[in-house]
């Protein structure tokens, strides 16, 4: 039954004139005339508007569509829109013979006005024996598509990886630069206040003997942060609001201010009393108000330290995981591999205990840096699936003989035994639609086999194992 945006054209088209428009479809080029009458007797002359739809994803595909004018796009649904398909005039689709096809795998929508014509299902043993030359052409036709749809997929699977990789590295990313922003930001405020501050402090006009004094307080109260006292938080509130009062009393502004810092480092009601001997108390108010100013400022300059260093960490990872602007074979370091792998899945490692067994001073091998990493994303990806939200991952590296062994373990429910064979199969996955396209595997096993090693699993529940084996040398793998 014909699409409802499929309907014969009001004036049907005379049979030569749509045998010569078969004439232009490439894989019917050269058939000779008496064969193309045959298909245009026989087969069934429609048309679609712009923006018709043709047919629906997951609908039986019951008929072979030889487009004679216009073009037709196909996009598959679950999962989110994305072209699967680009059908143009002098093109051979839909169902053809021997081919096992049973559904159509993506909605077809016209994009031009469409001039096609369809061949049943139930004619394929007729047009078979009517025209010979056929069965070549169809088979040929199969093979440029199982390539095209193999090569879109695999194209899709590397866009998810990508997309999964670039929102892992955002996630990453965001922690240490928000925290530098911040930093950044108190570090301005801190700045601004002491700037102000700083008259007060000339009209001191402290003594040499005061100065010395209060750098010698302010070194032992820094001091105190090398060598942390372990108090927990009720005792720290108890000591800060002491201190507080201690300031209140002077008058000091700011004391809820001065009292969380000094508290924080380690100072005591016992240290301000010491600072009476030194300063009056108006002078003890303005000494502390720039020494907390100074604290703070210095936790911001370490927090833009760190977390700039871990940006750095990031970008080194992403340099040493995709191992740009180097040639395509190098020496491989496979823990390092491994590690700059696992930093850019971090995002999704909340919860997972990750152990390491790296066998100490391992050789580097001959490999193609960024394919091996695809393959520890592959494995680490599934291991993550597996796990969901906590269990274990283990990591191994060592030498077996002249071969070097990785092992990916993970503690999750395990593979059913009846699916252990199946799942390096291109397009076989056991995730819901729109979760993942099943080439992951596959093409990690290409990728081991293009470098002349093994990809092998071992499952049990609670036990799973990715064993991979390298040749530590390409040209001795044999």
């Amino acid at each position: 039954m014909l699409a409802p945006t499929l309907s014969p054209p009001a004036r049907p088209t005379p049979a030569d004139a749509i045998a010569a428009a078969i004439e232009r479809i490439v894989p019917l080029q050269g058939l000779p005339i008496e064969d193309r009458l045959w298909l245009a007797s026989h087969g069934e002359e429609v048309v679609a508007q712009s923006g018709d739809i043709l047919f629906e994803e997951g609908t039986p595909a019951d008929q072979m569509i030889l487009i004679l004018k216009g073009e037709i796009h196909v996009r598959r649904q679950q999962g989110g829109p994305m072209a699967l398909f680009i059908g143009r005039a002098g093109q051979m689709t839909g169902l053809l013979p021997f081919s096992r096809m049973k559904t159509y795998g993506g909605q077809g929508f016209a994009v031009t006005p469409v001039w096609a014509l369809l061949i049943r299902k139930s004619l394929f043993p007729q047009m078979l024996a009517a025209i010979p030359s056929m069965t070549q052409r169809i088979v040929s036709t199969l093979l440029d598509r199982v390539r095209e749809v193999t090569r879109i997929e695999q194209q899709a699977e590397k866009l998810t990886a990508l997309g999964k990789l670039a929102a892992n590295l955002a996630h990453e990313l965001n922690n240490p630069a928000s925290a530098a922003q911040r930093a950044a930001s108190n570090l301005v405020t801190e700045l601004r206040a002491n700037r102000q501050n700083r008259f007060k402090l000339v009209n001191l006009c402290l003594n040499e003997q005061q100065i010395q004094s209060i750098c010698d307080w302010e070194e032992r109260i820094l001091a105190r942060a090398d060598v942390p006292e372990p108090i927990n938080a009720g005792s720290l509130i108890v000591r800060e609001e002491s201190m507080r009062k201690w300031l209140d009393a002077l008058p000091c502004q700011d004391s809820w201010e001065i009292a969380a810092q000094l508290a924080e480092q380690g100072a005591s009601v016992a240290d301000l009393d010491a600072l009476t001997s030194i300063l009056g108390s108006s002078e003890i108010c303005i000494a502390l108000q720039y020494f907390a100013r100074y604290l703070r400022s210095s936790r911001s300059v370490e927090t833009l330290l760190n977390s700039t260093a871990r940006i750095f960490d990031l970008i080194s990872a992403v340099q040493a995981y995709s191992y740009m602007d180097r040639a395509p074979i190098l020496e491989i370091d496979v823990p390092a591999g491994l590690d700059a792998t696992v930093q850019m899945l971090q995002s999704r490692m909340q919860g997972i205990r990750i152990e390491r067994n790296y066998e100490p001073n391992l050789p580097c091998i001959s490999a193609y840096g960024s394919e091996l990493n695809q393959v520890w994303t592959a494995l680490l990806e599934n291991a993550l699936d597996a796990l969901g939200s906590e269990g274990t991952l283990s990591l191994t590296c060592r030498l077996e003989g002249e071969m070097l062994l990785v092992e990916i373990w993970d503690t999750g429910p395990g593979i059913p035994p009846e699916l252990q064979d199946r799942i390096f199969e291109p397009f076989f996955t056991t995730k819901a639609p729109g979760q993942g396209l099943g080439l992951g595997l596959d093409n990690a096993m290409r990728i081991v086999r293009k470098h002349r090693g093994h990809l092998s699993v071992r499952s049990e529940p609670g036990s799973t194992c990715f064993r991979v084996r390298l040749p530590l040398y390409q040209l001795q793998a044999y």
